[in-house]
């Protein structure tokens, strides 16, 4: 899948599959370098993920600081032609305006995934 390398990021998109509807993101953020997939939650309202009591509240610390976030069980996740099913990601209200997520190595991992440097593509096995 093609990659997009600009202001010193590689972006790509994923889709997030929730109660049958499957939602396209743009503007995520490979990143090998945050151990969990954490997506924007104004990016999903639409498609009915909203934090619940059932919710597993969570703290992340990074170089901007530190983020709360909520970790919701989905259908899926789909990067490409890959997809996968019955997992939880993170969600977070996003302080940085053309950044709906970051890719993180729980999925990169998951996934067999290569980063194609050279190409600008991102692989799995």
């Amino acid at each position: 899948m093609k990659i997009e390398y600009r202001e010193g990021l590689l972006f790509t998109e994923v889709a997030v599959l929730y109660n049958g509807t499957k939602k396209f993101i743009d503007n995520i953020v490979i990143d090998t370098g945050a151990s969990h997939t954490l997506i924007a939650q104004d990016e999903v309202d639409d498609i009915g993920i909203v934090v619940g009591a059932e919710d597993e509240i969570i703290t992340s610390y990074g170089i901007g600081g530190k983020e709360h976030a909520f970790s919701k069980r989905v259908e899926g996740i789909q990067v490409g032609d890959f997809i996968i099913k019955d997992i939880p990601l993170d969600f977070t209200s996003f302080r940085y305006h053309n950044i709906n997520g970051l890719l993180g190595l729980d999925i990169l991992i998951k996934g067999e995934f290569h980063i194609d440097l050279v190409n600008f593509r991102l692989h799995h096995v």
